[in-house]
């Protein structure tokens, strides 16, 4: 009788364990015990198609954990990455169908400003995080209105402060044109830009847009020319960033260039305006940027291209969007292996407005990744760098947010 009653208690012993064991375990849609689902909706075809190294070099990440790691917590990581064309309404097409049938956990690192306004209400609606998404735009930090969408890099207004303060400090007396994209993402930069001139706004002597749908903006850039300016801000994408690098150079004009940090990849942007015309241009950066000889001897840089030559042998390791992807791909899995076997979409929430001093193998010194709930901006320091005809180097001192 004792042996039987002394194996009962054992026996509820270990069915409350068990119970208590799975009781600790939360999931929603998109996570079990094996799987952790998510989605993004990336331009794999089109005009602005160099932006898909991100959701490349992110997917070749993902693989390297399954593969040497046994993904995160012992869960394989699955990165449903669609191709949108970078059109808003395809974008909310394969929103709804990575959320609604593909049941995905959250949807992670999305590219473009009017894509992602496109789907944030209805993420918003749901529940369903929206992180890190690559829009600067302005709304992305409204953790009152927008709780469950985070920007995932420098905000376009700061960055354009960023510029207009630089041309001041170079030269008091510049005369500036703008190209700007018409859409949410051109304004965005340009009212941070116009604003941090103040006074001086008289400055900008010329500002022409062009449509994403525009073949060339030649016409534009010649316009441009007609002003006689001597810095160009090109607040562009892609091909377009592309093209008006090389007409500027074709018309013998010879302006201080300065290029968004989502439009300045070397590959992808500047190589194919040539070298010549692309020498001298001016972004911003919070990352190391592969090629440049500075980080030669880095440890991050070296863990980079170990990974990048092994996981990645397809994709050019020093296109920024590849090692954007990685980058992204690092902070993201560092997001989920925090929820530990709470893998619902409010705890994962809560991880990313959380974060405090994150880098990774690639973060610039003296950058870090901070956010809080009440604020998802999460780079408040960066530095300037210039291109000098092969890579990128820094210039200047680290600069606060403005």
């Amino acid at each position: 009788m004792r042996i039987s009653a002394a194996l009962n208690v054992a026996v509820a012993m270990t069915l409350v364990s068990t119970a208590l064991a799975h009781a600790q375990k939360k999931y929603d849609p998109g996570a079990s015990d094996t799987e952790i689902k998510l989605g993004q909706t990336l331009p794999y075809s089109g005009p602005v198609s160099v932006l898909s190294g991100v959701g490349k070099g992110e997917t070749a990440y993902f693989k390297y954990l399954n593969e040497s790691q046994s993904g995160i917590n012992g869960r394989k990581v699955t990165l449903l990455s669609l191709d949108d064309g970078y059109s808003a309404p395809k974008t909310m097409e394969l929103t709804r169908q990575l959320v609604e049938r593909d049941n995905v956990l959250a949807i992670v690192n999305t590219v473009g400003t009017a894509t992602n306004r496109a789907t944030h209400r209805y993420l918003n609606q749901k529940k369903v995080p929206q992180l890190l998404i690559l829009s600067g735009a302005a709304q992305w930090n409204d953790p009152a209105h927008n709780p469950w969408t985070m920007m995932g890099m420098i905000a376009y207004r700061t960055e354009g402060t960023v510029y207009a303060r630089h041309i001041l400090a170079a030269n008091p007396k510049a005369r500036i044109a703008v190209l700007r994209q018409n859409d949410d993402y051109g304004k965005d930069y340009v009212e941070g830009f116009r604003q941090a001139l103040g006074a001086n706004a008289s400055a900008i002597v010329a500002e022409v847009s062009y449509e994403t749908t525009d073949p060339t903006v030649d016409a534009q850039v010649i316009q441009l020319r007609a002003s006689n300016a001597d810095a160009l801000f090109i607040v562009a994408t892609g091909k377009h960033a592309t093209q008006a690098i090389r007409k500027s150079h074709e018309l013998g004009w010879k302006p201080q260039i300065y290029l968004p940090v989502g439009s300045a990849s070397v590959p992808g942007v500047l190589k194919p305006a040539g070298a010549d015309a692309a020498t001298g241009v001016i972004t911003v950066a919070n990352s190391k940027s592969p090629g440049d000889p500075a980080w030669h001897d880095d440890v991050g840089m070296k863990e980079y291209l170990a990974w990048a030559k092994q996981w990645a042998p397809g994709l050019n390791p020093y296109d920024s969007f590849v090692a954007s992807g990685y980058t992204y791909g690092v902070i993201v899995a560092q997001l989920l292996r925090q929820c530990g076997d709470e893998l619902t979409r409010e705890n994962l929430l809560k991880q990313a407005a959380n974060m405090k001093g994150v880098r990774t193998p690639l973060t610039l010194p003296g950058i870090t990744l901070d956010t809080a709930p009440d604020n998802y901006l999460p780079y408040r320091t960066m530095r300037l760098q210039q291109f000098d005809g092969t890579s990128y180097r820094l210039i200047g001192d680290v600069i606060r947010e403005y």
